[in-house]
This record gives C-alpha cells, sequence and structure tokens, in this order.
C-alpha cells in the first residue's frame, strides 16, 4: 500500500494545478496525483488537431515534466473505488493508496443524447479529452467530404473552422435562433457568423437536428424541420456533463445535476475532501445561481483556492463565482466574453445600461496588423458596477476580455474604469484618445448622467 498526506485524482488543467499549487504551499507534505492516461490533452486545443496542429502529439500538457519538477509522484492508472472513512483509495492495476487528503478533478465527459436517434451510428462522434479516441477520429474524419456539426458554442464553432481549413465542407447547425447565443448579444454574435459564412461554413439556426440517418454508417442528418442534409460524419458538440460517477458511488455529496457540492474553498460536505474543475459545483459571479460553466481558467482558479488552503486556511481568498471568461478567434480576428450579457440580465431582471463603441486596436489605424475592435459594456444601472462585457476585433481582444473579468470581479464602477490609466503603444494598442474600452465605458456614463430609463438595446 502506497501512503501520501495528499491525493489528487485526475490529470488535466485542475488536477496538475491542485497539486502543483498544493506542493507549493506544503512543501513538506507529499503529494501523488493519479491520470487515467499517459498523454493529457489541452482542452481547449482539441478542435486545432483537425486544423492547424494537425496532430495531437501538438497539444500534449506537460503534466509529468511538471509533477516532477515539482516531486510529486505521478501514477498511470485509475481509481475504481474511495473509502473516504478509511482514506484509501483503490487503482483499477491492484495498488491501494492511504490518502490524508483528497482532491478529486475528474473533469467532464461529452454528453451523447439519449434521445437523438442514430447516434450510435458508425461516422458519429463526441469530442472527449481522449489522445486515443480523437486520433481515430481524425483517421476516420480524413475520408469524409461533408461533415454535420451540431451546437454552435464554441467548440462547434471552432471544430467547423478548422474542418474547413482541413478542406471540408461543414454544416453547422444550431437549434438556437444565433451562435453563441449563451455567450455573446445578438449584435455582437450576428458578426461572428458572418465571418464563418466567408470562411465557407454553412449554418443553419434556429433548427435543431432531429434524427441521424443510415444504414450503419452516416448518411445525413434530419433537422426538425423535416430537410435531410447529407453528410459522411457528425459531430456532436452538445455539451458535456460532470465525471462524478465515482464520487458519487463513494458516497460523496453530489447535487441533481451531477456536480460535486462544494464550499467557497472548494470542500466537500465530506471531511478532507475538496473538488475542483469541470465536475464541481459553480455559480455564477454575478447572479449567485448555479451555472453548467466548464472552463479550464475557471478550473484552475479553484484549484488553486484549494491547493492554497488544503491543511490550514493559508490564504483567506474564497472562490466567488465563476465570472465565465471565455475567448477565441477565427482567423486573425478574436472574440472574447466576460460576465453576464444584456440578454441574461434581462432575463434576470437586472436594469443594465450598455455601451457599444467600435474602434482600431492600433494607432495611426492604417498600420499594416490594424483591426477594427468592437466593445460592449453591460453596467448595473443604479450602481454602476460592470457586470459583463463582450470583444471583436484583433488577436488582443483576448487579453483586453480579461481586463473586463478583473473589472467585473473587482466589482468596479464604470467611473472608476474611466479614470482608470491605461497604457498604450502605437504597435500594440488603440489610441489613447480612442480606445474602444474606456470609449464604451463614455458611453454608459453618458447615458446614466442623463437619466434615461434605459431599454432593452440601450
Amino acid at each position: 500500500m502506497k501512503t501520501t498526506d495528499v491525493l489528487v485524482i485526475g490529470g488535466s488543467a485542475a488536477g496538475m494545478v491542485a497539486a502543483v499549487t498544493g506542493k507549493s504551499s506544503n512543501p513538506e507534505k507529499k503529494f501523488i496525483l493519479v491520470k487515467k492516461q499517459k498523454d493529457v490533452m489541452v482542452p481547449c486545443g482539441i478542435p486545432y488537431i483537425f486544423g492547424t496542429l494537425g496532430d495531437s502529439a501538438k497539444n500534449i500538457m506537460p503534466v509529468d515534466a511538471l509533477m516532477a519538477k515539482n516531486e510529486i509522484e505521478s501514477i498511470v492508472d485509475e481509481v475504481t473505488a474511495i473509502d473516504t472513512k478509511a482514506k484509501t483509495a483503490q487503482l483499477a492495476g491492484g495498488d491501494t493508496i492511504q490518502f490524508g487528503k483528497l482532491i478529486i478533478a475528474t473533469g467532464s465527459v461529452p454528453v451523447k443524447p439519449k434521445w437523438l436517434t442514430g447516434a450510435e451510428k458508425k461516422n458519429v462522434f463526441v469530442i472527449p479529452k481522449d489522445k486515443i479516441y480523437l486520433d481515430d477520429m481524425k483517421q476516420k474524419l480524413a475520408s469524409c467530404k461533408r461533415v454535420a456539426v451540431i451546437g454552435a458554442g464554441f467548440i462547434g464553432v471552432e471544430f467547423s473552422d478548422e474542418l474547413v481549413r482541413d478542406g471540408k465542407e461543414v454544416i453547422l447547425v444550431e437549434k438556437e435562433p444565433s451562435i453563441l447565443s449563451l455567450a455573446f448579444d445578438v449584435e455582437l454574435s450576428d458578426r461572428i457568423q458572418t465571418m464563418l459564412e466567408e470562411r465557407g461554413v454553412n449554418i443553419i439556426t434556429g433548427n435543431g437536428v432531429k434524427e441521424i440517418v443510415g444504414d450503419g454508417i452516416v448518411t445525413g442528418v434530419r433537422l426538425e424541420n423535416g430537410l435531410t442534409e447529407e453528410v459522411d460524419a457528425v459531430i456532436l458538440s452538445m455539451g458535456y456533463q460532470p465525471n462524478t460517477v465515482l464520487a458519487s458511488k463513494s458516497g460523496i455529496d453530489v447535487d441533481e445535476s451531477g456536480f460535486i457540492a462544494v464550499d467557497e474553498y472548494m470542500r466537500t460536505h465530506t471531511p478532507d475532501v475538496f473538488a475542483v474543475g469541470d465536475c464541481a459545483q459553480k455559480r455564477d459571479f454575478v447572479t449567485r445561481r448555479r451555472v453548467f460553466t466548464m472552463l479550464a481558467s475557471t478550473a484552475c482558479a479553484e484549484a488553486r483556492i484549494a491547493g492554497m488552503n488544503l491543511f490550514n486556511l493559508h490564504v483567506i481568498k474564497t472562490f466567488s463565482g465563476t465570472i465565465a471568461i471565455y475567448s477565441t478567434a477565427i482567423g486573425d480576428t478574436g472574440f472574447g466574453t466576460a460576465g453576464v450579457t444584456e440578454a441574461r440580465a434581462s432575463e434576470e431582471n437586472i436594469e443594465v445600461v450598455t455601451g457599444l463603441f467600435e474602434g482600431v486596436d492600433r494607432h495611426p489605424g492604417n498600420l499594416p496588423d490594424a483591426h477594427k475592435q468592437l466593445v460592449k459594456l453591460v453596467v448595473a444601472r443604479r450602481s454602476g458596477i460592470i457586470i459583463g462585457g463582450e470583444v471583436i476585433g484583433g488577436l488582443s481582444a483576448g487579453e483586453l476580455t480579461n481586463v473586463i473579468g478583473l473589472a467585473i470581479e473587482n466589482r468596479m464602477s464604470v467611473n472608476a474604469l474611466l479614470s482608470s490609466q491605461i497604457g498604450t503603444h502605437p504597435c500594440l494598442t488603440a489610441s489613447p484618445a480612442g480606445y474602444p474600452l474606456i470609449k464604451a465605458a463614455e458611453i454608459v456614463a453618458a447615458k446614466i448622467a442623463s437619466g434615461r430609463k434605459p431599454t432593452q438595446n440601450q
């Protein structure tokens, strides 16, 4: 039997960061990390295996090297049972590990809806974080010419763009009226859709898939409007569900949606057991409602909180909820979102004022790599607190979205943002006189000062 002070189950982003942070905070303690596969995929890089990267071997997280550098033992095996009273974990390979503290970071698994007729046919794929599966999927897609991607969230959008880049004809099907509808308001998502269509993606919105057709192997998808699109393969990008079977059967509290119940220090209801990442409960930072957000950045933030506070509350800093900061790129156009959209705020009955400004991310704007940049801010009307923001334009959009995320997390008011100092340079940023984030804030401040009652599109 092996013994350790801390056992981490799961070797992706959350498990890796929890182990390293925990070890750096408690260097005298022994840590063991157990992962199911030797090669752990970079989750957000998976779509790029099928186009830009071209090979899953170029999308591997350096887990083993990082564990060795931090003197953490890494084991390739699967934990099949946990006895939380005896504090033991049974491995599929036959070993048992005795632990003092346990961190569960078992992640999530892709959804394959049981209601979808034909989902078990050949050439119907989900998107797991599994190198062996993804390599097989890539090999089979190589001979396919026309592919349907079902679900136009971030992964579906990225997959569609990469497959077109690889020379395939792609149909992106989304049940909602617009793509990326949970992340962007319609005036921005429409622009993103236009970009994708200009790059060759065929997009169908407001029309879900009803059935996958074919005799054993896919030949098409039948839509809710009755039309059938002929395709050689189908990729189901319909979300993920928490991988909590092990936790549940071990008696660790799991909520009605399948997430492990945790407090703001990522502690479960079971003594000395923590949970981080996609398998753990999330609350929205703004609304405080439970949400299904699954992001590596959120997972790593949770992992650091757990790692720093395993044995004592060394750092009195809790996880206050997910801000849901997403970013991606289509070609040389980046886009990102943080916090709540205007549409979501309306659903939550939050009275907001918005500011929308389009500028250029370089100055002067005729520099060779200059790009239009659009920023939208969502601000709570009565308090003036920034609760959301969206950005399109230039590869700097990702970091600008992070700035908005920091403003939300620190409950910054629009007036505080207006008085903030921002460094600029012609080759790196927009002009200080026309910085899109500041200009959007100016629009919001003017609306609030005018005392006008906000409207849906204000």
